[in-house]
């Protein structure tokens, strides 16, 4: 589930943001080159990265001005280093956080490095990962850049440069094709094109001696987008700072080993080692959500759509202890459960639907099977991502499952209509989906 996404004003410019976690630091998470805050989130490992971080942190994310969410910017008056900084301290105002560590990726950590010596009193730490503090493109003529420029701009929304990016994963049509609409949603060609000249502009090497906060500096070894020389002399210019080289190619950073880069970031901010993996089990995860609730809300009034939701919540954990279901989260109108048998998990739904009839409430429910890691009480992993795409696909009272689901359940007297394949959101291939139309 996205969390939502809310404006700051930055001067006369609106900078989109989202807040997750409630750990007990504040993180300020900036991207590289262009971002979209949103669609961030359709990609699982995208996703996975980001609630790690929000786990030991409260987390702050923004699209920078000109990209995403935010405020378009003139191609002709393009926003420096220090109007963008301005927009985290915009951001950080709006979200009530005094002081916060901050992390940027590639171009972004330029930005992040110069807050860092700008602000002290407002940075804890300073985390940069495939950053640089002067471009490579910097020492070209215009000329020789131009061949590039065009390049991105015949190319762009294509996904064309994810090879290069994200190398371990070339051959993944499912990361291009999101990658892809992540560039059309991030920028236009142009804007594209006008924030590469600025980054290809970027040298921030006096202000390295400057930074005081306690600084990671994190970096690949065989990056192909940003060489890993450009992270060795950041490290060597900023007083005090830890540097740390990992193994990969992939200039991406929650493509490859993200763990490897989590757990390093983890333990600087913390100063705890995170644990071993979570344990991994298989669990059916049922997501249901309530039928027109926006509408429901502004007919009803808050109170009277609270009391109601009260009760709904109180009819579906009834029916999850009778079905031997285990509540892992509510979320607004929807709720997340998981079962060790995907039978009871269907008949349960179906329940839980009938009951939330009674009271005027509508609902639609999606089910999967298969490997979950637990964390505490929590779950997550692809069969967790699978379920909610599941069931963003029902339709309005409707019960639907994976194939997986309805193959496991065969001679239960479940009944089902093939609903068909269907291409689910940041999810590899395709997945035919069956509706529950009887037996339960």
């Amino acid at each position: 589930m996205q969390p939502e996404t809310k404006y700051a004003k930055s001067g006369d410019v609106h900078i989109a943001y989202q807040v997750v976690g409630d750990g007990p630091l504040d993180l300020v998470f900036v991207p590289g080159w262009v971002s979209h805050l949103e669609h961030s989130w359709e990609e699982p490992s995208n996703a996975r990265f980001l609630h790690r971080l929000a786990s030991f942190s409260r987390l702050i994310m923004l699209d920078k001005r000109g990209t995403g969410l935010s405020d378009r910017v003139s191609l002709a008056e393009l926003p420096t280093l220090e109007q963008r900084m301005d927009d985290v301290r915009a951001v950080m105002d709006a979200v009530g956080s005094e002081r916060a560590a901050l992390m940027g990726i590639s171009e972004g950590g330029s930005m992040c490095a110069l807050f860092a010596a700008t602000y002290p009193e407002r940075t804890t730490a300073l985390v940069l990962y495939a950053a640089n503090a002067r471009h490579p493109a910097h020492d070209l003529t215009a000329e020789q850049l131009q061949p590039t420029l065009d390049a991105f701009e015949r190319s762009w929304g294509q996904g064309m440069a994810w090879p290069m990016w994200a190398p371990s994963r070339a051959d993944d049509p499912q990361l291009k094709e999101w990658g892809a609409r992540f560039e059309r949603l991030g920028a236009s060609p142009g804007a594209a094109v006008a924030l590469f000249r600025m980054a290809a502009a970027i040298d921030i090497r006096h202000v390295l001696p400057a930074i005081r906060v306690p600084t990671l500096i994190l970096h690949r070894t065989g990056d192909q987008a940003l060489p890993v020389m450009d992270s060795r002399y950041m490290a060597e210019q900023i007083p005090g700072a830890k540097y740390v080289e990992l193994p990969g190619m992939d200039h991406i950073w929650f493509v490859g080993d993200a763990d490897a880069i989590l757990n390093e970031v983890q333990e600087f901010l913390t100063g705890v080692r995170p644990g071993p993996e979570p344990d991994r089990v298989l669990a059916t995860v049922l997501f249901t959500d309530i039928v027109g609730s926006t509408e429901l809300t502004a007919d009803m009034g808050d109170r009277r759509w609270t009391e109601l939701l009260e009760g709904y919540y109180a009819l579906a954990r009834n029916e999850l202890e009778r079905f031997r279901g285990r509540e892992i989260k509510t979320m607004g109108d929807g709720l997340l459960a998981a079962f060790d048998g995907p039978a009871r998990g269907i008949r349960c739904a179906c329940a839980m639907r009938e009951s939330a009839r009674h009271i005027g409430i509508d609902t639609r429910a999606g089910l999967h099977t298969g490997e979950c890691e637990t964390m505490g009480e929590d779950i997550a992993g692809i069969a967790v991502d699978i379920g909610a795409r599941v069931a963003a696909e029902a339709a309005d009272g409707e019960v639907l499952v994976s194939s997986t689901v309805k193959d496991l359940v065969a001679g239960s007297g479940l009944e089902f209509d093939d609903r068909g394949p269907h291409r689910l959101k940041g999810v590899p291939d395709e997945w035919r989906l069956f509706a529950v139309t009887g037996g339960s």
